[in-house]
């Protein structure tokens, strides 16, 4: 039976910082919009708080999760055990973008390790922490990080990512306002 907790305990913490992958979810305010469910990798999360988490955001095919959180702030991250016990755990809340040139970025970029194409930090402050079974998620073995996105962004360079953003995250598949302005 899965339980509720009011902040994230040292057990909690654990698990999420061994996951090598986690997801968060988003959706416009729209009906008729499309829900987004993204996973995210590398070393991009940090914890910030008992009740508060970020992780760094790089430039990608799409921009879904900021247009939505800076839409309707919804948003929810999903971690879950691929190996050893089984168990998911999912943190709902407000998301915050704070973009390249916010002022909050430049103590938070601080955190996290230098990457290409960085375009913003999503922090969420957490309402609602949930965990739950996990006993139907498959076992999987880590078999260590890719590497594309580094030779993506050295091959393309800034000035590709830059016009990457200009055409893929300014708004999203809706025409939800995304990036407020390139970040590289």
């Amino acid at each position: 039976m899965g339980k509720i907790y009011q902040e994230l305990n040292q057990e909690l913490i654990e698990f999420i910082e061994t996951q090598k992958v986690f997801f968060v979810g988003t959706a416009p305010a729209s009906l008729d919009g499309h829900v987004n469910i993204s996973p995210k990798g590398m070393d991009s999360l940090r914890i910030l708080g008992p009740t508060t988490v970020a992780y760094l955001d790089v430039t990608g095919s799409g921009v879904e999760t900021i247009s939505h959180v800076k839409e309707n702030g919804r948003l929810v991250m999903m971690f879950c055990a691929f190996e050893g016990k089984p168990l998911t755990v999912r943190l709902h809340g407000r998301g915050e973008i704070i973009e390249t040139h916010s002022a909050d970025f430049s103590n938070l970029i601080k955190l996290f390790p230098e990457l290409p194409g960085i375009r913003s930090i999503i922090r969420l402050n957490i309402d609602r922490i949930a965990d739950s079974c996990g006993w139907t998620v498959p076992l999987y073995e880590f078999a260590g990080t890719r590497d594309y996105y580094d030779k993506y962004a050295e091959h393309i360079g800034v000035e590709g990512m830059r016009k990457g953003q200009l055409k893929s995250n300014m708004t999203s598949i809706d025409g939800i306002g995304g990036l407020d302005r390139p970040s590289v």
